[in-house]
């Protein structure tokens, strides 16, 4: 590339770094993005000028910010602006932005009115949870078993098992969460809605 930025010089180099760190192929970029594989190839070699129409979805794919992803000069601000997403009687609070691979959540459940006359709906998938619970009491139900998880003590298991977790109590429950991509693909088992 001639006549151009600096930074931008630097782009393509890093968008192959960023997916090879992730162990991700530039089919699986392409179709998580749309852009074809080659027009990937030749960005990546530099062969091709980075847009925003590239540079957009590519962010979105890896999770990154447009300027992490370009690798642009500190603005002077560290701070990283997360964004919780509200999902029933879950707050869930992203702490790392990585498309793939694991990815670590801050969550808070407040139990729902009546919550403990319901039936817990238990889910399966590929893959494992890693909880930490900070605050309130985790009941877990793990297959057969019936637990209830306390703040300081962690829990890891297999979610290939008919799981459920939620308040143990009718309180709050704030923990963190690691999971694997799979953790998104939960499958009902029995019981009604009110699941995971």
């Amino acid at each position: 590339m001639t006549d151009t930025d600096p930074v931008l010089e630097h782009v393509g180099p890093r968008l192959r770094a960023i997916r090879q760190e992730r162990d991700i192929t530039l089919a699986a970029v392409s179709e998580a993005t749309g852009i074809s594989v080659s027009t990937l190839s030749r960005l990546e070699s530099g062969s091709r000028k980075p847009t925003l129409e590239l540079l957009l979805p590519l962010a979105r794919t890896y999770g990154l910010p447009l300027d992490e992803l370009v690798d642009a000069p500190e603005t002077g601000d560290p701070r990283v602006r997360l964004t919780p997403i509200r999902r029933g009687d879950r707050t869930i609070v992203p702490l790392t932005r990585r498309a793939g691979g694991l990815r670590t959540f801050k969550e808070i459940i407040r139990p729902r009115k009546g919550a403990g006359a319901e039936t817990r709906t238990q889910v399966s998938h590929p893959g494992y949870h890693w909880l930490y619970v900070l605050d309130g009491n985790l009941r877990l139900i793990l297959g057969e078993k019936d637990l209830v998880i306390k703040p300081g003590e962690v829990i890891e298991f297999d979610t290939r098992l008919p799981h459920w977790f939620g308040s143990a109590d009718g309180r709050p429950v704030e923990y963190l969460g690691i999971y694997g991509p799979q953790g998104e693909r939960a499958h009902h088992v029995a019981g009604d809605a009110a699941g995971e």
